[in-house]
């Protein structure tokens, strides 16, 4: 595209919607394509702007995929041969690797996130609460105690193998907490793994209004796959994150939640050798996760708050996203 608008005179804005951290991983990989991650898996990769991980973490796709994979190296080159480039996150995410990228590239980089649909926030009648199963999420949650529900999604593409599914409601149900669990193909299967004096406690719904959700006084965790959109809404919702990455950028994502804003936690280190988590294990950590009382996650839902009041001040005049926003239109020649 890059090259066919530059032979038209048209100038061209390339999108990345997902991390700029992940964006630098993959203009790495990029460079030395094709790199072979099943090799030397815990050498130690240092990427400027962003914490060393072992050589193991660099995304990468199923053997049927690769040819995707190429697409996704091809896009990466053309970036280069844009005229501006815009990420979809928020510049106080992650500064370092914003400026290392401002310095490496001759064109204009812009942060215009977060970008979901925080403008329909106030929006929140009884009517769009209502889904196809007939399940009102808000009325449910209206009757729950403020920061006691903890939001479950794995988003709509990817999901967990079927028995580490059955263990983590096993282990929702032995910690006790509330929760809302969003689960497309596997309601009915979760349905049946609770018994009905855990049903008292949690809502299985197949599709909710995920940012209306996370806004919710009730709601008072996100455990999540940590998809870039979920991992913005979770951060303008001001909710600290128990991490269960899948695939591609979500260990990135991960990576920055936990060791950079410091705002939640991962179940991954957990996974054992027979490539699960046991139920155990899972009460054991989302108990501790939304107890309000520890001073580990008093910190942790401090420094959520914190980040929250980045994103809305962002996007409010004089924020980071709106003078990014602006200088964008003003320098797209007329």
């Amino acid at each position: 595209m890059p090259d066919l608008a530059t032979r038209r005179n048209i100038p061209v804005a390339s999108f990345f919607s997902m991390s700029a951290m992940f964006y630098s991983v993959l203009l790495f990989q990029n460079e030395h394509y094709p790199l072979d991650i099943s090799e030397n898996g815990d050498e130690m990769m240092n990427i400027p702007g962003v914490s060393s991980f072992p050589r193991k973490d660099l995304p990468t796709l199923t053997a049927e995929d690769y040819s995707l994979f190429d697409e996704i190296m091809d896009a990466i080159s053309s970036i280069s041969r844009a005229q501006y480039l815009i990420f979809g996150t928020v510049y106080e995410f992650d500064p370092q690797v914003i400026d290392i990228l401002r310095t490496r590239f001759t064109f204009p980089i812009y942060t215009i996130g977060p970008v979901i649909p925080y403008m329909n926030l106030q929006d929140h009648n009884s009517s769009s609460s209502v889904y196809d199963d007939g399940t009102d999420c808000f009325a449910w949650l209206d009757r729950q105690p403020n920061d006691s529900v903890l939001y479950v999604s794995f988003g709509s593409f990817l999901s967990v193998s079927g028995v580490q599914m059955q263990e983590f409601a096993a282990g929702l149900a032995q910690s006790g907490v509330k929760f809302l669990w969003v689960a497309r193909k596997e309601v009915a299967l979760l349905k049946e793994s609770f018994h009905d004096n855990d049903k008292d406690n949690g809502l299985i719904v197949s599709w909710c209004d995920q940012l209306k959700v996370l806004c919710h006084p009730s709601v008072g965790g996100f455990w999540s796959h940590c998809g870039w959109n979920s991992v913005q809404e979770g951060a303008f919702a001001g909710l600290p994150f128990l991490t269960f990455p899948i695939a591609f950028d979500q260990q990135f994502n991960s990576k920055l939640i936990v060791e950079e804003w410091k705002t939640g936690w991962t179940l991954k280190k957990y996974v054992g050798a027979d490539n699960l988590i046991g139920k155990e294990k899972i009460a054991e950590i989302v108990k501790k996760f939304m107890d309000l009382e520890k001073d580990e996650g008093k910190e942790m839902r401090k420094r959520a708050k914190e980040l929250q009041q980045i994103c809305q001040s962002a996007v409010s005049k004089g924020g980071s996203s709106k003078i990014n926003i602006d200088t964008f239109f003003d320098d797209i020649p007329c």
